[in-house]
């Protein structure tokens, strides 16, 4: 059923996962892939997309809400999920948006059938070892530093949670708690990811946040190392979630690309 602002929600079983979803817009099909804490539902990138595409948003087994599956160990465990999920919504191609974790899952998404993928945009993306400097572990710091982190700036988190809610740190502890069954060792990284990304000929968008504490820099350029057509986009006065905290930035970068050709 949509809501008032025009999206709807539904529930697609994949493999026996019931993958909830929220589905706004016309126009092209955009499959955007979530970060490693969940996403909020109400996001002006999100919003912004929804004008002129069709966007879909899943939220992961085990986060948000759809249900844990059991056997999951890997975030390509994930991606072909992601995959099925695609095929079950009748999708023959699709535009990619991963965020953060989602932007590895993306990644692998691409990797397993490169000509399903119409562009690919990957913002801060996890999935590639940093030539320099580590990716944030989020076991040596709290559940609610942790997504601190992800932002240039406290009144940027201030504004878009405000005061946190007992219901939204139990939603991060659970989704630290996914991240580790998944993708613990090695941390946030797979070894074989770079080399797949060869077969990914579709147009690639790199973008990073200036002051990305989470994922260093370096794996920007490794992205765009491994992908044959990509591009890299340097946001200013953003941190991890260039989506939450320079929503009018990403999307004067990301709706061009989405359109050309």
């Amino acid at each position: 059923m949509a809501n008032a602002t025009g999206w709807a929600e539904d529930t697609v079983e994949v493999s026996g996962a019931k993958i909830y979803l929220r589905r706004a817009g016309q126009g092209s099909p955009v499959i955007v892939l979530h970060h490693d804490i969940g996403t909020l539902d109400d996001l002006a990138f999100y919003e912004e997309l929804a004008k002129s595409h069709d966007v879909i948003v899943p939220h992961y087994p085990g986060w948000g809400k759809s249900p844990r599956l059991e056997w999951m160990r890997h975030p390509r465990d994930v991606a072909v999920l992601m995959q099925g999920l695609k095929a079950n919504l009748g999708l023959a191609q699709a535009a990619l948006v991963g965020l953060g974790f989602g932007g590895w899952v993306a990644a692998e998404m691409a990797s397993m059938a490169p000509r399903e993928v119409s562009k690919l945009v990957l913002v801060g993306a996890m999935g590639i070892k940093p030539p320099e400097g580590d990716i944030l572990d989020q076991a040596i710091i709290s559940y609610i530093d942790y997504p601190h982190a992800f932002f240039h700036e406290r009144k940027s988190f201030e504004k878009l949670y405000g005061n946190v809610t007992t219901d939204q740190l139990e939603a991060w502890d659970i989704a630290r708690e996914m991240s580790f069954r998944i993708a613990w060792k090695p941390y946030m990284h797979s070894q074989q990811l770079p080399h797949l990304l060869g077969a990914v000929t579709a147009p690639a968008l790199i973008v990073w946040g200036e002051d990305n504490k989470v994922v260093p820099q370096s794996a920007a350029h490794a992205y765009k190392k491994a992908l044959p057509n990509a591009r890299l986009e340097i946001v200013k006065g953003a941190g991890h979630a260039v989506e939450m905290e320079k929503p009018a930035e990403l999307t004067k970068l990301v709706i061009p690309f989405l359109g050309s050709k």
